[in-house]
């Protein structure tokens, strides 16, 4: 080393560019070496080097990294792997307080005590080591660089407050990876940056936060040291760290070593806590702000003049004990640990027999345990590596291919692919030692071939877990104020800068279900801002839809195809609903309007269509006094009307007054007056969604199967529903009011109170059963009366009548079967219902000895006891099948043939007798009437 050397110490803060200077000064001479305590550090400075001065003269030596040029002038290592006895002009070590570290610190008060450049040596570091440099290396001058910007403590923040460009600092694997999963699900994502990952995940994680794809950044203590980011913030997520053997609170210049590396340049930077850790002591926090710290007395030693006669010689020689009272005795490392177990193994010491081979045992022993598994795992495998390279002069091809086979995979998730990521490591490290492999090249190329592919595996998976591309893009646009482009798909699929966001359904946004918390309210913002343009779109598309795009559900929805858009509420009256609708707020008031518009159009157009004679009825000027009166109240129970509910109403009406009625389409039934076209399946929807908004039910009833003509009596459906559907309960079923009306038609004819059975045709038109039929009969007040008797056998005279009547059976008709809008069903009677009359046809000639006779059952059929006036459409609770139902809903009792005739004197005309004049089968009195003419 020649005399002219110079050895300064650049002490100072962190953010004083002393690094950049030590570059500067070495790119001055014409050779150097620069020592780095990370390898991820080493490799920026050798890009940057290689940057000015091209990569032909830059070498890069790391422990498993080595790429040295033919022409090499500078020199980018790790501390541990610096060649020594080079002579370069210029030597710098920095981190240089390292030397206090009490794992690696020895090897950096070796380089301290040992490396010098023949014309510069440089000491980069804290301000704490000027008092052990001066003392160790009294040539040594020192220079004090004061900090570019300020740093000063902010406090305590929670990570949902965090600001952007902010590290958060765990001190564990768990703790970073748990970190950066709430920042996804807050803020869009973290880049995640450790110790353990290789240079490039590393610098891929870097460059997510670097060019702005995330603004968080979760680190280990690692980013201390040198590793240059615009970092505006940095907050502990603990004050604590476990250094290998115990957890330990972080000392004060070790938080500012961290903290430091918020405001780079001239910018200044905040530090703090998050999470569990406490606020820091207003001492402490000062002391960092200002950089004022302890200084280090004793720096860890260990002694570097080692003897290779012997394993026992070399471990003694390790535990030497240092004879400066600023030197301190180093805790044994994991290499000398290693080589101590090691040396109990008989097959080893007895391998280990002089200086070259105790020497290889030393540097294999030194080989780092990447994996961290178990000390004993590690020794067993540097054990067969030692066998390999003593027996063989290298590790055999066979065996190397084997083991980098069993780690190229890329499958997995994070912490398999980070495993396998430091398994490859140690491979990589056997590879780069000069002689341990036959064909160096080969080996160093495959595995750094297969550390790359892992590691590009391993940033694909923090990346997908721990970055949500999607919130990240459309916050970071949002904060840049840039317009956000929007697509809507056919299928309602809304993606934002390529980003699917959630789904158009109608005019409401719902955002992507997988979102949650203030990533779903991020998202939501960015989305409705994007999609303001498209809202009007389709408010324009829909304004011009024609109405068969649009309807109506059963419960007073509005659709427009599968999209619900508003719903219908109650308006002044029934026939007058109101829209409201369903718009996103952001959609903005135009959009609204325009969307309410539309669809009042359309309902009030659909009101119209369908209730058309009923609106005619509501119109018609000409009606006057009681007509006009009954007209409003067939317009407000939409168009069907119980009759008992308005019997005195229809009592006093005239018949000038009904024919002005019947002209609009209104029949007067026995039981219900109401207007047939209004029955159909059409109107019949419409009508009860209107009844249901009119009568404040939060649930609506659906309309019953088009075209039956019963249906079973809906249970604990409100009052009025039956006539709301067009039907009438009577028993178990409900009946069409149409076919109701019909079925009364023929029961006129029958003797009511000396009892009649069931007709074919009664049974055919309301396509029952027989059972069922006499419930029904009960349920309109008629007493059923079950009885049996012998079938009738036919004669062979009377086959050809018997065969007249088998058509009918032939065409049985079930209990539900569907009939035509006027009311007809297609079928002729059921068989239960033909049973009395196909019996001749069906039985065979009865053998008077052997067969028995054959019983049928039959149903008499007599009008029951009065019932309560003014009864409503549904059986009363506890009423039994088969009781007496009352009189008819007009108040009057059916009138039959036999005794029939009404009570006083007759009345005679002298009038010439006059064409006779057909009942009214509307008229109440049809019965009566009928049975005067039948006595007559």
């Amino acid at each position: 080393m020649s005399g002219s050397s110079r050895i300064v110490a650049v002490l100072g803060p962190t953010n004083t560019g002393k690094t950049h200077y030590a570059i500067e000064r070495m790119l001055g001479h014409r050779t150097g070496v620069i020592g780095l305590p990370l390898r991820l550090l080493a490799r920026e400075v050798y890009d940057k080097i290689v940057a000015i001065r091209g990569p032909s003269v830059v070498a890069l030596v790391t422990g498993e990294e080595r790429i040295v040029p033919p022409r090499t002038q500078y020199w980018v290592c790790t501390v541990e792997a610096m060649p020594e006895g080079m002579g370069a002009d210029f030597v710098a070590i920095d981190e240089i307080q390292l030397c206090a570290d009490p794992e690696r610190g020895h090897v950096f008060t070796d380089r301290l005590l040992r490396s010098r450049g023949t014309h510069e040596t440089l000491f980069l570091g804290s301000d704490t080591m000027r008092a052990a440099i001066a003392a160790l290396v009294p040539e040594a001058q020192f220079v004090r660089r004061e900090r570019m910007s300020q740093l000063v403590y902010s406090g305590s923040k929670k990570i949902s407050r965090m600001p952007a460009r902010s590290a958060i600092v765990g001190f564990s694997v768990d703790s970073v990876y748990a970190i950066a999963e709430l920042l996804r699900r807050q803020k869009g994502g973290a880049a995640v940056v450790m110790g353990a990952l290789s240079p490039r995940t590393r610098n891929a994680q870097v460059d997510l936060y670097q060019n702005g794809e995330v603004d968080y950044l979760v680190a280990t203590d690692a980013i201390g040291m040198g590793l240059n980011l615009d970092v505006n913030h940095v907050a502990f997520s603990s004050l604590t760290k476990f250094d290998g053997r115990r957890m330990r609170p972080l000392a004060p210049n070790e938080l500012a070593q961290i903290a430091g590396r918020a405001g780079r340049g001239m910018a200044d930077g905040t530090f703090g806590v998050t999470g569990e850790a406490p606020p820091l002591d207003e001492g402490v926090a000062q002391a960092i702000m200002d950089s004022r710290f302890t200084p280090m007395k004793k720096l860890n030693w260990r002694n570097a003049a080692l003897r290779f006669g012997s394993v026992d010689a070399l471990i003694d020689s390790l535990e030497v004990s240092p004879d400066s009272e600023h030197l301190l005795k180093a805790r044994p490392a994991d290499d000398l640990n290693v080589l101590k177990s090691l040396s109990q193994v008989t097959e080893v010491m007895a391998r280990a027999s002089d200086g070259p081979s105790v020497k290889l045992l030393w540097d294999v022993c030194r080989i780092p345990d990447f994996r961290g598994i178990s000390h004993a795992e590690h020794a067993s495998l540097l054990e067969v590596i030692y066998g390999h390279l003593h027996q063989h002069g290298s590790i055999p091809d066979e065996f190397m291919a084997r083991q980098i086979r069993r780690i190229d995979r890329t499958v997995g998730d994070i912490d398999a692919l980070s495993k396998r990521l430091a398994y490859i490591r140690t491979w990589t490290y056997v590879a780069q030692r000069n002689g341990w492999v036959r064909d160096e090249s080969h080996w160093r190329e495959e595995t750094r071939t297969v550390e790359d592919r892992l590691s590009d595996a391993l940033h694909e998976r923090l990346t997908q877990r721990f970055v949500d591309r999607r919130t990240s893009v459309l916050l970071r646009r949002l904060k840049q104020k840039e317009a956000l482009l929007a697509e809507v798909n056919d299928k309602g699929e809304v993606t934002v800068e390529g980003e699917f966001v959630g789904r158009l359904e109608g005019f409401r946004f719902t955002p992507d279900k997988s979102a949650q918390g203030t990533e779903a309210k991020a998202l939501k913002s960015a989305s409705l801002q994007a999609l303001a343009p498209q809202f009007h779109l389709r408010a324009d598309r829909f304004y011009n839809a024609p109405d068969t795009e649009i309807d109506f559900t059963d419960q007073g929805g509005l659709m427009w195809g599968e999209y619900a858009v508003g719903k219908l509420v109650a308006g002044a009256e029934p026939l007058k609903p109101m829209v409201e609708v369903f718009v996103d707020e952001a959609a903005g008031p135009d959009v609204e309007q325009k969307v309410q518009r539309r669809l009042q159009h359309f309902i009030d157009r659909k009101i119209a269509a369908l209730f058309e004679p009923l609106l005619n009825l509501s119109r018609d000027e000409e009606l006057s006094g009681l007509a006009k009166g009954f007209a409003f109240r067939m317009v407000e129970a939409l168009g069907v009307l119980p009759r008992a509910q308005v019997a005195q109403e229809v009592k006093d009406l005239d018949q000038d007054a009904r024919g002005a009625l019947r002209k609009h389409g209104i029949r007067f039934g026995q039981f219900t007056i109401f207007m047939p076209l209004l029955l159909k399946p059409a109107p019949t929807r419409l009508r009860l969604v209107l009844w249901a908004l009119n009568g404040g039910l939060q649930e609506f009833p659906e309309a019953p199967p088009p075209g039956l003509v019963t249906v079973p009596v809906a249970k604990d459906a409100p009052e009025g529903y039956d006539t709301m559907c067009g039907y009438r309960d009577a028993g178990e079923r409900s009946i069409r009011i149409d076919m109701l009306e019909r079925l009364a038609d023929m029961l006129r004819t029958e003797d009511s109170r000396g009892g009649f059975e069931a007709k074919p045709d009664m049974l055919s038109i309301t396509g029952m059963t027989l059972e069922q039929f006499a419930d029904l009969m009960q349920g309109l007040g008629y007493k059923a009366e079950r009885g049996e008797r012998e079938k009738v056998k036919p004669t062979p005279t009377e086959q050809p009548a018997a065969e007249a009547v088998d058509q009918p059976a032939a065409e049985e008709t079930p209990v539900e079967e569907k009939t035509t809008e006027e009311g007809a069903t297609p079928a002729e009677a059921s068989a239960e219902a033909t049973d009395s009359t196909e019996a001749a046809a069906e039985a065979p000639i009865a053998d008077p000895v052997t067969d028995e006779p054959e019983v049928e059952v039959f149903y008499t059929f007599t009008w029951g006891r009065q019932r309560q006036q003014n009864r409503g459409p549904r059986r009363e609770q506890g009423q039994g099948k088969g009781k007496p139902r009352g009189k008819p809903q007009d108040g009057r009792r059916p009138q039959g043939k036999k005794g029939g005739k009404p009570q006083g004197s007759k009345t005679f005309s002298s009038r010439p007798p006059k064409k006779e004049k057909a009942i009214d089968p509307d008229n109440p009195f049809a019965a009566a009437l009928m049975g005067l003419k039948d006595g007559n």
